[in-house]
């Protein structure tokens, strides 16, 4: 039997939606990358590795665009309704958060190259290095949870999002000891002090994706009710 138009128009919108949840998973893996090389070109001093990080957050930009133009055609073509319409939404507001972690990641580039002869004890980059590891497991697991609409994945990053706040308010603090110990410092640690933040903001947007990967899978929002009762049931 041939296929109908009705059966046509589906398979499109499956495409579609296929296709949009793709752009999200390579949009993910070039962020990821750029957060890397942003740390990487800050700990290193590497000014070429920082150039490449400023330039390919173009991409991003330009991918975060057209997710956007995709959504919204959908909507206008598709005119979805429940789950659907909540795939749409979502990965229009993850997007947005994505592109936000890849100008965190610029600017971090941008600061190494503000940075000249940074003389500080290894347990700073020691600091930065584990949290740059764990805010990308951060942004990992709750894409993750996003692709694969995993409720209880999503509640368990935004329940880690305080060991990222930990670390920075331990970074924050070594970062005062030197600007108190020389003033020579300051300007070097001022420059540092922004850079952690940087990687708590990328922690931050990481929890907003879980949110989102949250009510996809569930048509609700993450309360802090619904993380607590989580957290009770691991400690059992």
């Amino acid at each position: 039997m041939p296929n109908t138009g009705a059966e046509h128009i589906v398979t499109a919108y499956s495409e579609e939606l296929l296709s949009l949840a793709q752009s999200i998973a390579e949009m993910g893996g070039l962020v990821e990358v750029a957060v890397e090389n942003g740390t990487r070109a800050l700990i290193k001093l590497d000014r070429e590795l920082a150039d490449v990080t400023i330039i390919a957050d173009q991409r991003i930009d330009d991918m975060q665009r057209r997710i956007d133009e995709m959504a919204v055609s959908m909507i206008a073509r598709r005119q979805p309704m429940a789950s659907d319409l909540r795939a749409i939404i979502t990965a229009i507001h993850v997007a947005g958060d994505l592109e936000r972690i890849g100008d965190m990641a610029k600017q971090l580039a941008r600061r190494s190259l503000k940075i000249e002869g940074i003389n500080l004890q290894p347990t700073f980059y020691n600091g930065v290095k584990n949290m740059t590891a764990l805010v990308l497991r951060q942004v990992k697991d709750a894409l993750d949870a996003y692709g694969n609409r995993d409720a209880a994945a999503a509640i368990e990053v935004c329940n880690h999002d305080d060991e990222v706040d930990a670390m920075h308010t331990s970074l924050f603090r070594e970062l005062l000891t030197y600007m108190m110990e020389d003033p020579r410092n300051i300007t070097t640690c001022t420059h540092l002090l922004f850079c952690a933040k940087n990687l708590e903001r990328v922690g931050d947007h990481a929890t907003n994706i879980a949110e989102r990967a949250y009510y996809l899978a569930t048509g609700k929002q993450l309360t802090p009710e619904v993380q607590e009762l989580q957290r009770q049931q691991i400690k059992i």
